[in-house]
């Protein structure tokens, strides 16, 4: 539940109107209700310590949440942000998936040697599971990018930069909403960023690239130059000399004829003239090697391309290819960014010590980059994917931060997309119905009512999470009038409910409604379906070390992963029409589930505290304690200290504790 709202604006003053300062420039279908849910606030949750990797008050925080709930935190805490990168949803209509490979399993490898057998295991079977859907009508992600975006406007600093992501699909109408949020005068540079190499697209000409447009919060914005390194070309034709080290330089003129101010007249070396420098810097020139004297005489001076740091980076770069297959750091995440695209943002518009904030962090690359560069860092996003990546990552670069969980409701299943894929299997009866709108999900059949259409709010939108006056005004006045006249009830699911009392006065109020309105708790229903992993296992001592414990994995069943597995067998099968498809099969200890296991023996509760971890790559080499190794899981994990409890993370992303 939220236990208040954080304005959006910085001192907002009783009985103003806001919004009279934004001239709304863009107006599409909901603009005009997003007032009232700006007026609001921003929700602010109650929030969850999971884990403190490293030092505590780092001043770094890993957040699962949404974008608007996170900026509510940082505000509510006073925490203001130095730079903003986002790399948003597109709408482009896609779905992203992540790819679930099934691990090494000790148990079957050992039964294998033991019995000498010659069985056919790929190690790399394979499913898809979706981590999320950018699929958005226009006028749904306009309202939703503004209100995100005028929550990270209000927590940052007043030299505060902001970079935000885009491709064809929906950039050209963010940009308005940027000028209008940011203002135009702030405004900097729209960054092309070509992350494609030429291909050829029968349609039309082949998209190449992406959008990143580049605003600042005042005019007092920081900015650091980057260089971008000479093309061979311009090597070739400038610097064409070497010293007899092979440093390349290019000569450069010492005469000072046609320079406006003064220069230095004497001779060197019989050659009268009038010079940029004075004799005392030219004999330091002449003792440094610096002087390069051409077939007649003339002195001019060495400029070494060691010592030049390149061209000023422009708002056009086509130097930072994008993550391929055989990226080393490729972390196999579906819209992972290359961290030369982050550096360059970071140093150019922000300095060490500053805060860098990504509000859709994704594979973590912001977080990273930043962490390397000095800089301390927030990481927010609604994926589970997403936070175990960022984790990981970190976690492998000795970085210290926490990791923070933002109670708003929607972490009751695995992610966003895999609840609202789930829902219609939940709520009993519900199903599909042709004559209603798109608002409604479904409709249910009852004795009574007949049919009962049901309302149910979209997880990857944060505008329908909370069932609020904005809300509650759009079911009455633009979903039901256009229902059929013999609907009688309809039913209205919700995952936080602003003020009940308020909304029951806005339903009796509206005399033209004369529908029966159900509300009905979604987390009740979803906190029915989590079914936990199960984990059986010995604890003995480590005689091998002489010294703790081993934590002997016997058993690991998921009934998550199990279900998931067979339905991508059933839908396989029915679509193989060839016969070949062979159906991923589990062993019965269920090991190949098993993707990391933590140790902790400093806390029997509360936030996590990871002493010894190994996590088993998807190529199944052992990475222990954030280092990767050559080395293959034996079913075992060692402990220095007696376990209390021991996690478990699934090769889907469900992470369990179990006591010891």
């Amino acid at each position: 539940m939220t236990k208040k709202f954080e304005s959006y604006f910085p001192e907002p003053v009783n009985g103003q109107a806001i919004l009279s300062n934004f001239n709304r420039v863009l107006t599409y279908k909901g603009s005009n209700d997003l007032g009232s849910q700006l007026i609001r606030g921003m929700p602010l949750y109650e929030t969850e310590l999971l884990e403190t990797v490293g030092n505590q008050n780092s001043g770094n925080y890993v957040f699962r949440g949404d974008c608007i709930s996170t900026c509510a935190y940082l505000k509510n805490n006073n925490i203001k942000v130095d730079l903003v990168y986002i790399d948003p949803p597109f709408a482009s209509g896609a779905d992203y998936a992540k790819t679930i490979f099934l691990r090494h399993n000790p148990k079957i490898e050992e039964a294998i040697e033991e019995a000498k057998d010659e069985l056919n295991i790929d190690d790399f079977k394979q499913f898809e599971e979706k981590m999320y859907g950018d699929i958005w009508d226009k006028e749904k992600y306009l309202n939703w990018i503004y209100e995100n975006l005028l929550a990270i406007r209000s927590i940052m600093t007043e030299n505060g930069s902001i970079f935000v992501h885009l491709d064809y699909h929906i950039g050209h109408y963010v940009k308005i909403i940027l000028d209008e949020i940011f203002g135009e005068d702030n405004f900097r540079s729209e960054i092309i960023w070509k992350r494609s190499t030429a291909h050829s697209d029968n349609s039309g000409f082949a998209n190449l690239h992406d959008t990143i447009y580049y605003y600042t919060k005042s005019e007092n914005s920081i900015f650091n130059t980057q260089y971008v390194p000479y093309s061979q070309d311009y090597i070739d034709t400038y610097f064409r000399h070497q010293d007899e080290d092979g440093r390349r330089y290019l000569d450069r003129d010492l005469s000072a004829k046609g320079l406006q101010g003064s220069g230095y007249t004497y001779e060197w070396k019989g050659k009268s003239g009038y010079w940029r420098c004075p004799i005392s810097t030219m004999e330091d020139y002449e003792k440094n090697n610096r002087i390069y004297y051409t077939s007649n005489g003339t002195p001019r001076y060495k400029q070494y391309l060691d010592e030049m740091p390149g061209v000023p980076a422009q708002d056009i770069w086509t130097d930072i290819f994008a993550v391929n297959s055989q990226a080393a750091e490729r972390i196999d995440y579906s819209t992972q960014k290359p961290e030369a695209l982050l550096e360059r943002i970071i140093k150019s518009s922000s300095n060490e010590g500053m805060i860098v904030a990504d509000f859709f962090g994704g594979s973590g690359v912001t977080a990273a980059v930043a962490s390397k560069l000095n800089r301390n860092f927030i990481h927010s996003d609604v994926n589970i994917n997403s936070i175990q990546t960022t984790r990981d990552r970190l976690l492998a670069n000795n970085t210290s931060f926490e990791v923070l969980e933002i109670k708003d409701g929607v972490s009751l299943y695995r992610n966003p997309v895999q609840t609202m894929n789930k829902l219609k299997s939940l709520i009993i009866g519900l199903k599909n119905e042709d004559s209603l709108d798109k608002f409604w999900e479904g409709a249910i059949s009852d004795p009574k009512y007949g049919l009962v259409p049901v309302y149910v709010p979209n997880l990857m939108d944060s505008s329908t999470r909370i069932l609020d006056d904005v809300l509650m005004r759009r079911i009455l006045h633009e979903a039901m009038p256009d229902l059929d006249t013999t609907v009688k009830k309809v039913i209205v699911y919700y995952i936080d409910i602003e003020n009940k009392s308020a909304i029951d006065n806005l339903i009796k109020d509206d005399i033209e409604n004369d529908i029966e309105i159900e509300f009905r708790d979604l987390k009740e229903i979803l906190d029915d379906v989590i079914t936990e992993d199960e984990l059986v296992f010995n604890l003995v001592e480590d005689r091998e070390k002489l010294s703790g414990y081993l934590v002997e994995i016997n058993e690991f069943h998921s009934d998550t992963v199990s279900r998931r597995i067979s339905s991508f067998n059933l839908k396989s099968a029915q679509n193989d029409k060839k016969g070949k498809f062979k159906p991923i099969v589990i062993d019965e200890s269920g090991l190949e589930l098993i993707e990391l296991i933590s140790i902790d023996w400093t806390n029997s509760d509360g936030p996590w505290h990871s002493d010894h971890e190994i996590k088993i790559g998807t190529d199944n080499n052992l990475i222990i304690n954030g280092v990767k190794t050559k080395s293959k899981w034996d079913g075992k994990v060692h402990s220095d200290k007696k376990p209390l409890r021991i996690k478990v993370r699934n090769i889907c992303g469900d992470e369990n504790i179990f006591k010891v």
